[in-house]
């Protein structure tokens, strides 16, 4: 997991629990998943979390279980769980990933983030997420342009709506980014799956097997 360092994390409280489920820890199948808890009504509320207009969705929209992603285009285990992630998303058929942009790991991060968020507003947020995590090597600025045009992304579009929506896609980044604070994240890959927070990478089984506890749960 890709870390960052936070002082100024408050945990506790009730906000979080509505949306994520009372209790402290949960074992299952080895992995240990923390339930989140934070003083910010605000922050989490299910609608800003979950159904965020602005925040794009992979997977079934309609699906009866969610999971929501924070990631960084220059996070290597986000590019290495991502096939998996997308595999295991294809195969259940009753996923809703919701991809939640939070560049922590330097300016190009932050570039990288906002450049696929304003390919959005083309349609075409989905190649660009796809391009970026697809590489091996860390992104530049030069390379993200030149695997953006390749993934069929209108370039001049993507700068105008860059300057145009900019404040939009600020907003998009600092809302991903408070709500990944209160949750407690440390790092990227972070996960909530249905009630559950899952930090860290996870193999596809691992996954399989948390999202049938999410089930489980939602219906207790």
């Amino acid at each position: 997991m890709a870390e960052f360092r936070n002082k100024g994390l408050v945990p506790t409280r009730r906000a979080a629990l509505t949306l994520i489920g009372a209790g402290a820890l949960a074992a299952t199948g080895g992995i240990t998943l923390a339930r989140a808890a934070t003083d910010d009504d605000e922050v989490l509320t299910e609608a800003k979390v979950l159904r965020d207009p602005d925040v794009p969705v992979a997977g079934n929209p309609d699906g009866n279980i969610s999971i929501i992603e924070w990631s960084d285009y220059n996070c290597p285990y986000c590019r290495k769980l991502e096939p998996e992630l997308r595999q295991v998303v294809q195969d259940d058929g009753k996923v809703r990933l919701v991809m939640k942009d939070w560049p922590i790991l330097g300016p190009v991060s932050v570039t990288a983030a906002r450049i696929a968020l304003a390919a959005k507003y083309q349609d075409k947020y989905h190649q660009a997420h796809d391009a970026m995590m697809a590489v091996s090597s860390r992104l530049t600025e030069p390379r993200i342009n030149e695997l953006l045009a390749s993934a069929g992304v209108d370039m001049d579009r993507l700068k105008r709506d860059l300057a145009d929506r900019a404040k939009d896609i600020d907003a998009v980044l600092k809302r991903n980014n408070d709500q990944a604070e209160a949750f407690g994240f440390r790092g990227t890959p972070s996960f909530i799956v249905g009630k559950y927070r899952v930090p860290g990478v996870l193999s596809m089984t691992e996954f399989e097997q948390v999202i049938a506890d999410a089930r489980k749960a939602k219906m207790n």
